[in-house]
């Protein structure tokens, strides 16, 4: 899944590309991607675009008075493409293509969700904060106001929720998800499963994690274009995705946890104390 950022580079890639250009229409190859009537995709019709935004994982095409606002969701993502579109074969909807936008020269964007979970999500609206996953949003850990203080008050709220839960969840921080929560509990040393009562120590150690982790990212990211973007994510993560493999700390073997529609990993020597979590939902620490 696109996360932080990945979405603030494809954001910047997309900004380079699309302002000053004007909409031709949006094509919807997949009817259910489209969440809002109105106003009517037509309405984007001979709109320039002004500039590309990230609020958490949403992208955001501002043009003229609308907002053309994307969630790539777990498979989505999107493509650059330079000339007119190839004509349609097959049936609509059945392929990755999920929509296009077409601009005034035909160059444009293809938007893309692979694998039969279908949850890739559209919006045409006046205000972004229309779209009820961006009203709920938390605050965003890259803003100049996101401060230790700022963290200290989202876990004082949380009570002992689990640690990955609270870093995981948009309504508390904005674009953290599966994977850069892996990263950041790797390079604050917690467990996943480590209640949210943190000491002052503990909370400053997680403070600096999460900047330092989604910095890190956002750097190795800068200047790639879109169709580098998934690859470059890969390369740089340390225990995410990585099950198996030594970990680059410490040299033990990275574990998972498997849940019902998604898996975590981590370091047991570097996070749990050498102790191997239990492969279940609700798992604690073996004793």
């Amino acid at each position: 899944m696109p996360e932080l950022p990945e979405v603030h580079a494809l954001a910047a890639d997309l900004r380079a590309r699309l302002t000053g250009r004007e909409i031709a229409r949006l094509d919807l190859v997949s009817f259910a991607v489209l969440k809002t009537f109105d106003p009517p995709s037509s309405a984007l019709e001979g709109t320039v675009i002004s500039g590309v935004a990230r609020h958490g994982k949403f992208l955001d095409i501002e043009a003229g008075d609308l907002h053309l606002v994307m969630h790539l969701a777990r498979a989505g993502w999107i493509r650059w493409r330079e000339g007119p579109p190839p004509l349609a074969s097959g049936r609509p909807g059945k392929g990755p293509l999920a929509a296009r936008l077409v601009l005034d020269d035909g160059d444009g964007l293809d938007i893309t969700e692979a694998g039969t979970k279908k949850s890739l999500a559209i919006y045409v609206v006046r205000d972004p904060r229309d779209v009820p996953g961006i009203a709920r949003l938390g605050p965003d850990p890259l803003d100049a106001s996101f401060t230790e203080e700022t963290l200290a008050g989202i876990l004082a709220g949380a009570g002992r929720a689990q640690i990955k839960g609270v870093l995981r969840n948009q309504a508390l921080i904005a674009g953290i998800g599966n994977a850069y929560s892996d990263e950041i509990l790797h390079v604050a040393r917690m467990s996943p499963y480590k209640p949210s009562t943190l000491t002052a120590d503990e909370r400053a150690r997680l403070f600096e994690a999460m900047q330092s982790t989604l910095r890190d990212a956002i750097a190795r990211s800068d200047g790639l274009a879109a169709s580098e973007l998934k690859k470059e994510k890969k390369s740089g993560l340390r225990v995410h995705g990585r099950t198996g493999e030594p970990c680059p700390v410490c040299g033990d073997t990275v574990r998972e946890v498997i849940f019902a529609d998604s898996t975590f990993q981590y370091c047991p020597t570097c996070q749990t104390g050498g102790k191997p979590l239990a492969d279940r939902v609700l798992s604690r620490l073996l004793k």
